[in-house]
């Protein structure tokens, strides 16, 4: 009973995934031809479509450990899983540096400045609205 509710759980987690990059494609893809005559035309496609599937990765990896759990795994399919583990996770990872155009770790020091400015900005706001009161 147990085995087989997984199982279908993970059924799901693959229709999921298999859903979130079809329909993520689709959006991407309509939401470009809107904007079509910016001139991040490709760019934004791209930015769009790498989210759609890595967003569908991480629920395919979800379904993969479900199936892996749902029975007695040996050895093998604990490797196996490992590997497909992490080939979507280096995928992942690709597509992330792909869109953002800079690794995780460094993503503060070059974006950093504008948060920390966006946030004084608001505090000034925030004060004068108080002042003003």
């Amino acid at each position: 009973m147990l085995r087989a509710t997984v199982d279908w759980a993970a059924s799901l987690f693959e229709a999921a995934g298999t859903a979130a990059m079809t329909i993520g494609a689709l959006v991407a893809l309509a939401l470009t031809f809107r904007e079509r005559g910016s001139r991040s035309f490709f760019k934004s496609f791209r930015h769009r479509l790498g989210r759609a599937i890595i967003l569908g990765l991480e629920f395919l990896v979800a379904a993969d450990i479900l199936r892996t759990i749902s029975t007695q795994p040996t050895l093998t399919d604990v490797a196996v899983l490992g590997g497909v583990v992490l080939i979507r996770t280096f995928l992942s990872f690709s597509l992330e540096i792909e869109i953002e155009g800079v690794p995780p770790w460094r993503r503060a020091l070059v974006s950093g400045g504008r948060y920390l400015s966006e946030a004084v900005s608001r505090a000034g706001n925030a004060t004068d609205r108080a002042a003003r009161k």
